[in-house]
């Protein structure tokens, strides 16, 4: 079967940092409005707080536990245009490194919180990295977000 329509992929991780959640859904949004079939993957937690968030869809479209995208990206089942990671802890940077591994495409990681200096230099894979302190205000990581994927010029 021929794919057709692009598609994207956004990588959550635990919702502990507040802008992750501002920050997934304007991608999801910017995503959706760059005409890509999404899906958003994470924990539990973070995909209830999703649901809850965008109760009409309006954002979000498809939702899947983590471990299940990590198991269809190495199987080739998942084969996105574009994943964008959202990272803050080690485990985030574990996820990262598996994903780049599994995955040959454009990946872009964005690195926060308030560890995000030190966590960005444990990254060790090719990726567009974003990197902001930032823990309640996603406005710097957002117009840096804008800067790598283009968006800045709406």
């Amino acid at each position: 079967m021929e794919k057709t329509a692009k598609e994207a992929l956004i990588v959550l991780g635990c919702p502990e940092v507040p802008v992750q959640q501002a920050l997934a859904l304007y991608a999801a949004d910017r995503l959706n409005d760059d005409g890509f079939t999404l899906t958003i993957a994470g924990n539990p937690s973070v995909l209830n707080l999703l649901r809850i968030s965008d109760p009409k869809k309006m954002y979000i479209r498809e939702l899947m536990v983590l471990e299940k995208c990590i198991d269809e990206l190495s199987q080739k089942v998942r084969q996105p245009d574009l994943i964008v990671a959202f990272i803050h802890n080690d485990a985030g940077i574990s996820y990262a490194s598996t994903i780049r591994f599994l995955f040959p495409g454009r990946l872009v990681v964005l690195i926060f919180g308030r560890d995000a200096e030190a966590l960005s230099g444990d990254l060790d894979c090719s990726c567009d990295l974003i990197m902001e302190v930032a823990v309640h205000n996603p406005a710097k990581l957002r117009r840096k977000l804008d800067q790598v994927m283009g968006w800045e010029k709406r």
